[in-house]
């Protein structure tokens, strides 16, 4: 049977969406574990870790999850859910790929491959309490998934055998093919004895000699089933008897209305013809249908998720919906446009009160979709902010708590570590997003990589923000209404030069000109060619004039230029993010242009020093506000090691700027806010990139932070006040 849906955006795009305060009940982020916290004692803490799969013990106070890069599975403790601690890391001699409980016994799944063409591995057993391996079973090849039945009687086990994506271009088949595991439980632990294979092969078109099984589940009535990933093939097993009772092709879904192009823009407008779904993760719904994560590998992907009903008949289809909602919360991937989009491939289900909830992982929009199933189409929800990269998810409905673990390490890269995350289900506000668009014509207005905003001088809550260079083939002015919750874009215009979106530019500022355009700060890179220079655009986006930073400005110019732009008394203050090669150590230009006369001239601003190796302190915003400038002073930071996020302001009577090339006179500075409380709030890490600040006619601040624009990003966007300026 095969299943094919073309599904046009405008019918897939949920419009009762749950954003906003609620009083039913949702889930909130309450704390966040960074998974160095649980290295070995012989492990640097520059270590590359991660958390993929994720399990709990019986009792809900434990969790467990699989570390790939060290090889070992790691403990914490969330007897308090809202502040987890680690209880210990267990060697387990290879590459454990998931694991799941019994009683009070951990069951791994260990790769102990030489090589793909050698596939090898174990089942292994670790009491939680000693943390000591106990006997382990041979399973013959590479497991990936591993599954305990309801009544804890039997396990699954995915033997995948992957196929090695560097021979023949990944192609398929790719021997010795993989097959399904079933073992009785015996006093909490696998019956290595009883072990039975369950050959898959001859099921599916693709290539039938070489199933490559992904992921496996059970129901309570003792049937697996299990998806053939790159073979876009789901099996159901039973469990007893080892025998295939039915198996079907996951089918193909054609897309319109999506961004299909990697280029720097979100465009909605490609098509994507029919493909594969090539389900990874799969989950029962009942005994009669199927929901299935539709990540894609080898041919696939379609950026949903689909319930089927056991017969292979497509019961729903999601197609965009999830994607368009990612969308919405500034979590679109530009850059995986061109692949699987959001990339579903995580999956839980749960019965939580008198609702089953099925939570979606979209891997690299770094989101979780809740929806509740009808028993037709699913309800959204909410969508539930993430660390990068979801892989795995428990929930543990007995403590209305959801877990999910987030394999990406970006630690060599000075960016996030991988993270546990814990949320509570309880009556309240959906904490997150806190900024999402409206539509246009059907479609979300796209946004994301805020680098910049300013307020109306009149209307407290109308802001405008712009995007950087991550969307450099489509330069954006959003505006904003925070009068709501969550704020919205409610508007975007594209910067232009000559009818066309403008090119060569890296916007990181924004002010208004007093005759209803802006004035932009560019912040250049003179080895990519873009210009460090400001940009004055009308109410339309319309490039009026362009000025290039002064020569004698340019003479020690770095990567590291414009981080804001205000107006003062009609002259222009750029905030330059670090000290040049011509400045004092520590010390970075406030730098004023008068457009009336065309003259240049500066102040320094005094940085705070910078903490290890890498690290460094710069600015992020420049706005004026009664006898003030306000700046964001930040360090390079993230997670544990962020140290400086701050709002600071400089008095306008020491703005007694010096023409270039000579002494420039050292401003005072004092510090108004420590924003890393405010960063902190929604249970998650301290993103490193606090890039825009503006207070309205009401004297409130704004901050929102630079997500750059979800590339090794959470593509989390923060968009807070911080109440009255003046208090």
């Amino acid at each position: 049977m095969i299943a094919r849906s073309t599904l046009p955006l405008a019918a897939l795009f949920l419009t009762g969406s749950a954003l906003g305060a609620t009083a039913e009940p949702v889930f909130n982020r309450i704390a966040s574990f960074a998974v160095t916290d649980n290295l070995p004692a012989d492990k640097k803490p520059t270590s590359t870790s991660s958390a993929e799969i994720v399990a709990a013990s019986e009792d809900g106070l434990t969790l467990i999850y699989s570390d790939s890069p060290l090889g070992g599975i790691g403990l914490i403790d969330i007897s308090d859910a809202r502040s987890p601690k680690a209880v210990g890391f267990v060697d387990m001699k290879g590459e454990p790929t998931s694991v799941a409980v019994i009683g009070g016994t951990a069951i791994v799944a260990v790769n102990t491959s030489e090589n793909r063409a050698n596939p090898s591995g174990r089942l292994a057993t670790v009491d939680l309490a000693s943390k000591a391996e106990g006997a382990s079973c041979d399973l013959g090849g590479q497991p990936d998934s591993v599954a305990v039945s309801p009544d804890k009687t039997l396990i699954a086990v995915a033997i995948e055998n992957e196929r090695d994506e560097d021979v023949a271009e990944g192609a398929l088949p790719q021997l010795p093919a993989g097959d399904l595991v079933i073992l009785s439980v015996k006093d909490g632990a696998p019956d290595c004895a009883s072990l039975k294979r369950v050959d898959l092969t001859g099921l599916a078109e693709v290539a039938p000699e070489d199933p490559e099984p992904e992921f496996v589940a059970f129901n309570g009535a003792g049937e697996i089933a299990v998806t053939l990933q790159e073979n876009n093939h789901i099996a159901i097993v039973d469990a007893k008897t080892g025998k295939v009772t039915a198996n079907f092709s996951a089918g193909t879904v054609a897309l319109e209305g999506v961004d299909a192009k990697d280029d720097k823009k979100i465009a909605f407008t490609d098509t994507i013809e029919a493909r594969p779904r090539e389900p990874d993760a799969v989950k029962w719904l009942g005994t009669d249908r199927l929901v299935v994560a539709n990540e894609g590998d080898w041919k696939g992907g379609t950026r949903g998720f689909t319930i089927f009903k056991r017969d292979g008949t497509v019961a729903y289809e999601s197609g965009l919906a999830l994607e368009m909602e990612a969308a919405k919360a500034g979590h679109y991937p530009d850059k995986r446009s061109d692949a699987k989009g959001v990339e579903p491939e995580g999956l839980e289900v749960a019965r939580f009160g008198d609702e089953t909830l099925i939570f979606i992982l979209a891997e690299r929009g770094s989101v979780v979709g809740v929806y509740r199933d009808t028993g037709a189409e699913p309800a959204f929800l909410q969508l539930l902010p993430s660390g990068i990269s979801p892989e795995g998810a428990v929930a543990l409905p007995g403590r209305n708590l959801l877990v999910t673990a987030n394999e990406a390490d970006l630690g060599e890269d000075g960016a996030a570590r991988s993270h546990v995350m814990i949320y509570e289900r309880a009556e309240g506000t959906a904490a997150y997003p806190e900024l999402v668009s409206d539509e246009k014509d059907g479609r979300p207005i796209a946004w994301g990589a805020l680098s910049g905003i300013v307020a109306d001088p009149k209307v407290a809550t109308s802001l405008r923000a712009v995007s950087d260079s991550a969307y450099a083939a489509a330069p954006t002015i959003y505006a904003i209404d925070a009068s709501k919750t969550p704020a919205r874009i409610t508007s975007s215009t594209i910067v232009t030069r000559n009818g066309k979106p403008a090119e060569k530019l890296d916007l990181e500022g924004i002010a208004h000109d007093g005759a209803g355009g802006f004035w932009l700060a560019s912040e250049g890179d003179t080895k990519k060619d873009v210009p460090h220079q400001l940009v004055h655009v009308d109410a339309k986006g319309a490039i009026l004039e362009e000025v290039p930073f002064d020569a004698e400005l340019l003479k020690g110019e770095t990567r590291s230029g414009s981080e804001g732009i205000t107006m003062v008394d009609g002259k222009l203050w750029i905030a330059i993010q670090r000290p040049w090669k011509t400045d004092p150590k520590n010390e970075t230009k406030l730098v004023s242009y008068d457009p009336a006369t065309k003259a240049w001239s500066a102040v320094l601003y005094p940085l705070e020093t910078a903490e290890g190796e890498d690290g460094w302190v710069g600015l992020s915003e420049i706005t004026a506000y009664g006898d003030h400038v306000y700046l964001i002073e930040r360090d390079n930071r993230i997670g544990q090691a962020a140290r400086l996020k701050a709002i600071t302001r400089v008095a306008l009577s020491e703005l007694n700027p010096a023409p270039l090339g000579g002494p420039l006179p050292v401003v005072a500075k004092e510090t108004v806010r420590d924003l890393i409380p405010n960063l902190k709030r929604t249970g998650g890490y301290v993103v490193d990139k606090v890039e825009g600040f503006a207070i309205g006619a009401d004297s409130i601040g704004h901050v929102v932070t630079d997500n750059d624009g979800v590339d090794d990003s959470s593509g989390e966007t923060l968009f807070f006040d911080i109440g009255n300026i003046r208090e």
